[in-house]
């Protein structure tokens, strides 16, 4: 079960989720609070649990100091919020002006459904464009100061492109593609989306029209963006809001059977059933409201050790440096699964993944693939000076965590 500051957490963000304030007489000392807190940001809802608690009798023991400290990190990072949908918008508009059709996906839209969509942070907005429209889009976001944020690779070869405003708040990441196809763990869930401007569909946000992924491929899409974080190092607590309120939302529109036949045909089908069982738990998600049917029911799996996964992890999984590099180990499992072979956790999976993991961190290895054992050393070096900024034993800590996420994988019957 979460520890008892998590579970404080979590009932914090469900009273936000269903309009509620918190009611607490007691609960929290000065320490608890700030771990509280701290533990609300790592997960990126700290605006949505501040609103549900700090009217509450037991908000009295939390040291003024860090109420204040708070307090300003919330308006700041509500504003900042406020600052990059705005900017987001405009440009938005100005691509649809140029008879473009970027598909916005996760963020802008998601944060529409909340009750206070500011309050949902943002690190990017993400849209998806077909691959014909990207030197037009490219040229739009070079007008509106719109900067590639990897300026030494070459974007017409990238799947995904990152950009920033010049001057501004906003980062975006253009997509070609939803999933980067160089993985073997996941490329082939591009599959699933090949159809996806046919079936898309308008939504209007702030009275802006804009194109997104139809109800029944954004909900696919949001499992399956937690599906891939999870098979790297994990994923945090907001995503799974944004599937649940997603789907009670959008629940009666959306084809329930086909969204479970994509997750059953990659193994991600017990996986996907809990995050919806930790939403019936801990966010009170509504089946029937929601049109969940019996196929999904009968699947009938706990996501209690997932849910304590998602929050030891954080956002994306990067709570520490020996998780992340835990994430060399569970994508390796995976291939190895889809190969019929047995996964096993390993040190040397850490140092030395596959070629197409080390060319997404070493650019220069697309053009000198001879290069690749200068990369692997220069990994390694890396690898080393992060172990000696590091407490304990960084090696063991990252197999130990790769080990035990191996584990959930097998939970999960996703290997």
């Amino acid at each position: 079960m979460p520890g008892r500051i998590s579970e404080k957490m979590m009932e914090a963000l469900c009273c936000f989720l269903k309009g509620r304030k918190a009611v607490w007489e007691d609960g929290l000392d000065a320490e608890e609070w700030a771990e509280f807190f701290r533990l609300s940001q790592h997960h990126q809802i700290l605006p949505m649990v501040y609103d549900a608690v700090y009217s509450c009798p037991a908000f009295r023991t939390c040291p003024e100091g860090l109420v204040l400290a708070v307090k300003g990190q919330v308006i700041r990072q509500v504003m900042m919020q406020s600052r990059k949908t705005g900017e987001f918008l405009q440009l938005y508009q100005k691509l649809a002006e140029a008879g473009l059709t970027p598909l916005v996906v996760k963020g802008l839209v998601c944060r529409s459904l909340y009750r206070e969509p500011d309050y949902r942070a943002s690190g990017d907005e993400d849209i998806l464009i077909p691959a014909e429209q990207f030197p037009e889009c490219s040229r739009i976001f070079a007008e509106n100061q719109m900067l590639p944020a990897e300026p030494d690779k070459d974007p017409e070869k990238e799947g995904e492109v990152p950009y920033y405003k010049a001057g501004g708040a906003l980062h975006i990441e253009l997509h070609k593609e939803l999933f980067s196809s160089e993985s073997d763990a996941y490329g082939s869930l591009n599959d699933f989306f090949e159809d996806a401007f046919v079936r898309k569909i308008q939504k209007e946000i702030q009275g802006i029209p804009v194109y997104t992924l139809c109800h029944t491929d954004h909900l696919l899409y949001l499992i399956l963006h937690a599906f891939k974080h999870f098979l790297h190092s994990g994923f945090g607590i907001r995503q799974v809001c944004d599937i649940v309120i997603y789907a009670g939302v959008y629940g009666k529109e959306i084809d329930w059977e086909a969204v479970l036949e994509k997750c059953r045909s990659i193994h991600a089908d017990v996986f996907a059933a809990a995050l919806f069982d930790i939403g019936e738990k801990y966010m009170e998600f509504d089946p029937g409201k929601a049109g969940y049917p019996d196929s999904w029911s009968q699947l009938k799996t706990d996501g209690t050790e997932l849910l304590e996964d998602i929050l030891e992890g954080g956002v994306f999984g990067d709570s520490s440096m020996s998780r992340k590099h835990s994430s060399n180990i569970t994508l390796q499992a995976v291939s190895e699964s889809k190969r019929g072979k047995k996964a096993k956790a390993s040190v040397l999976q850490s140092l030395f993944p596959d070629r197409r993991y080390m060319e997404r961190n070493y650019s220069y290895l697309k053009k000198h693939r001879f290069l690749l054992p200068v990369a692997y050393l220069s990994r390694i070096g890396k690898y080393l000076k992060e172990t000696r900024q590091s407490k304990g034993n960084y090696a063991k800590a990252s197999i130990e965590i790769g080990s035990r996420r191996v584990d959930l994988l097998k939970k999960y019957k996703i290997i």
